[in-house]
């Protein structure tokens, strides 16, 4: 009796805590179900809910997801393996890409995108993919020396028929830099296109790209760290931290893995969740 009032007492301890906690700028839009420990991905179609993945080790599935944390729908994606899905991102037509990059040890040499069809009208529980496979011209060596290991990656975004993958700088010691790379949307065999290096800052708790984002009107572009977002702004070509870049701090520092936009004003958030704290969907306004 006294083991379990106390179990009793220490969960209803973990719950307030994890409740409490002060979320920055980060507004708790909802708890993510237990069985997503570690949403990696997110992508919205309608102002009702969302999909998401997890990353390595966990099921080859995209779940779609209402604003109360419930799981309305979930597919199993054909020839899809979740070797480490790292984001989510989808085109103007509706097409949905699962960017399987994660790359920690920089060892990969089968590294893929899955383009599906749009998953908001599939009728079954599956979902077929088809493969855009890469490599890095630049990555000479698996893996490189410690102080190059510039090619994993968890975040991209599709624009103008192109996707565009951040690197995630895991060189020692860090120093910031990341490299954008442009892959086309169709499936096929390609050398990843080196758009430019970027060095993002040089604090390796907070620096590291692990979504990104494109608005519906594709004028603002989101980059998701741990605990901040890069919003660029005012770009015209591919090279698009040319444009106007705003760093938002948002106060809060988390396993932030998952950016999107429900709107052109508005961004979804997901951090994994790390014993009592994280697994919740957040918003953001960006007006």
């Amino acid at each position: 009796m006294i083991k379990n009032l106390s179990f009793f007492l220490l969960y209803c301890f973990g719950f307030l805590l994890a409740n409490c906690q002060n979320h920055g700028k980060l507004e708790i839009v909802t708890d993510l179900p237990s069985s997503l420990k570690e949403t990696s991905g997110l992508v919205s179609y309608t102002n009702y809910s969302f999909w998401a993945i997890e990353d390595s080790g966990n099921a080859d599935r995209i779940y779609q997801l209402n604003f109360k944390g419930e799981i309305l729908k979930d597919l199993k994606v054909k020839n899809g393996k979740n070797q480490d899905w790292e984001d989510l991102t989808k085109d103007k037509l509706g097409n949905i890409y699962i960017g399987d990059f994660g790359n920690n040890a920089n060892t990969r040499k089968n590294l893929v995108i899955y383009k599906l069809p749009n998953p908001e009208i599939e009728p079954g529980d599956k979902i077929d993919a088809e493969k855009i496979e890469f490599s890095y011209p630049e990555q000479k060596e698996f893996p490189p020396k410690k102080d190059a290991l510039y090619f994993d990656a968890e975040a991209f975004f599709h624009w103008n028929k192109a996707l565009y993958l951040i690197t995630k700088n895991r060189s020692r010691p860090y120093d910031g830099k990341a490299y954008i790379y442009k892959i086309p949307d169709e499936p096929g065999e390609y050398k990843a296109e080196l758009v430019t290096e970027w060095t993002i800052c040089e604090d390796a708790n907070s620096c590291s790209a692990t979504s990104a984002a494109i608005s519906e009107d594709e004028k603002t572009i989101a980059i998701l760290t741990y605990g901040k977002l890069l919003l660029f702004t005012d770009f015209t070509s591919a090279n698009f931290v040319q444009g106007k870049l705003e760093t938002i701090d948002l106060n809060y520092r988390s396993q932030l893995e998952a950016v999107c936009f429900l709107n052109n004003s508005t961004l979804l958030l997901a951090d994994e969740r790390v014993k009592i704290t994280g697994g919740n969907l957040y918003q953001f306004h960006l007006n």
